[in-house]
């Protein structure tokens, strides 16, 4: 019998012998009922919420990536699991999920099929969790493509999830992560071979997402300024930016990287945030963090998410710096050229003064416009009608009152946003959504449509005020 020639032999492709895993899967799941899909959901969430698993997680984390820090890891995953756990447990994915007797509209759930979902290195263990919570609720499967950097966190908690998934003896291929290497063609297959893809993180990715030809969803950078202004209960605004700043080594988008300050406040401002754990830099210290927390106008891989007396060191602080929690470094600039007024994924918080309430919101728009434009801002303050044209006028998704950041802008329990990792920017940062990503995007809804009593307007209700203007009447016709 003759040997086969090469192109005779089945080409193996990892990509594809993984969508159909999840295929299969997920038309075992597709039919389950609201009780079975909650089920799933629950086991997922016990997967990482588990004490021990929570814990074995962020080691690994930290150790695969550098980033952040074990204990605020800790406090990431199981916040943020036992919150989106709330969220999702009181929506309705199965069946009748609404109805409008009025409008002769009944709204039916679908599921999408297979999610394919790419995850950052910054949160490879949360994140991958977070949307198989969501995908599974809609009874998808979903298939993981994580940062390189996180593969081994990712793929441990993976396998912790499809273990609880066959405890309740549901399909352990519902949940799945691409085969190692994760490479850009492996995702970009992946992209185009799934139903809906999200993505949260790289730029770049979110790109390659919405031109693969399928649906998806893609979320913007991060570069949150917030503000103070006279009305401030300063203390108060210091302790919530401080815990926002430092929580897991500001690796969240949502971590507040500018602070805006009116004039009126300024030194009681900066001595409130001095005595909640800053240490202000002098203009020689801010140049040496400039040289060193950016290379070749990058931000250098080894500093970022670092703690804080790592930090003081690399940047030659004094002694009092590497006591503190975060560091403050003045700046009057913004733009390309000033690099204090991007994003630094360090316990870097850039201040800026400004002459009243008018020059702040001046100041902020203008940081937003630089980097971060869509994703959110923040303000200190007891006037909720500054609050209120800040949200009218800005281009942002999210504007938060009082917050320390980090913990309401990604959903909180003393927030109405929904716990999410995934926060939309909208068009501003060329989004999809502009809201936080929740199960509802995982979901095809059929619309049972039936007679109602007929709503039509007169030709004079809909275009009476425009002949008033021309001088248009029926009888002229």
């Amino acid at each position: 019998m003759p040997l086969a020639k090469p192109d005779d032999l089945a080409v193996h492709d990892p990509v594809a012998e993984t969508m159909e895993r999840a295929r299969t899967a997920q038309a075992l799941f597709a039919n389950v009922d609201q009780e079975q899909a909650d089920a799933a959901v629950r086991a997922l969430a016990w997967a990482l919420y588990r004490p021990e698993h929570a814990r074995e997680i962020a080691e690994l984390a930290v150790a695969d990536t550098s980033l952040g820090n074990v204990a605020d890891k800790i406090v990431k995953k199981q916040r943020k699991t036992f919150g989106t756990l709330r969220d999702l447990l009181r929506g309705k994915s199965v069946g009748v999920i609404e109805r409008d007797e009025a409008r002769g509209l009944v709204k039916y759930a679908k599921p999408m099929g297979v999610i394919g979902a790419v995850t950052p290195s910054t949160n490879p263990g949360a994140t991958p969790v977070n949307k198989a919570m969501m995908a599974i609720k809609g009874r998808n499967a979903i298939v993981i493509a994580p940062s390189p950097l996180g593969y081994r966190t990712t793929a441990r908690v993976v396998e912790l999830m499809r273990a609880e998934l066959e405890a309740i003896e549901l399909p352990a291929d519902l949940v799945q992560i691409l085969p190692a290497p994760v490479t850009k063609d492996s995702t970009e297959a992946m992209m185009r071979a799934c139903d809906l893809v999200v993505v949260t993180g790289s730029q770049d990715n979110v790109r390659r997402a919405y031109s693969s030809g399928t649906p998806a969803i893609g979320v913007g950078a991060g570069n949150v300024p917030v503000m103070i202004d006279e009305t401030a209960d300063l203390d108060a605004a210091a302790a919530r930016i401080r815990d926002s700043k430092i929580f897991d080594n500001s690796t969240s988008c949502s971590s507040e990287n500018a602070v805006v300050i009116v004039d009126a406040v300024y030194e009681q401002a900066i001595a409130a945030l001095e005595r909640a754990g800053a240490y202000l830099c002098t203009p020689q210290e801010k140049q040496r963090i400039a040289d060193r927390l950016w290379v070749r106008g990058k931000l250098n891989r080894d500093l970022i998410a670092r703690d804080a007396p790592v930090l003081a060191r690399a940047f030659e602080l004094p002694e009092a710096a590497a006591a503190k929690q975060y560091f403050l470094v003045e700046e009057t600039e913004i733009g390309r050229g000033a690099p204090f007024s991007g994003e630094k994924l360090a316990l870097v918080l850039t201040v800026y003064r400004a002459k009243d309430f008018a020059d702040a919101k001046k100041t902020v728009a203008a940081i937003l416009d630089h980097q971060g434009k869509g994703h959110s801002c923040g303000i200190h303050t007891t006037d909720m009608d500054r609050a209120r044209e800040l949200a009218e006028h800005l281009d942002v998704v999210r504007v938060l009152v009082n917050f320390a950041h980090t913990f309401g802008n990604g959903g909180g329990f003393n927030s109405g946003l929904g716990f999410t990792l995934s926060m939309g920017c909208g068009s501003w940062q060329k989004n999809s959504i502009s809201e936080n990503l929740s199960y509802r995007h995982f979901l095809n809804i059929t619309h049972l449509v039936t007679p109602i009593p007929e709503d039509k307007p007169s030709e004079e209700d809909l275009f009476g005020p425009h002949w008033n203007k021309i001088g248009y009447r029926e009888s002229a016709r």
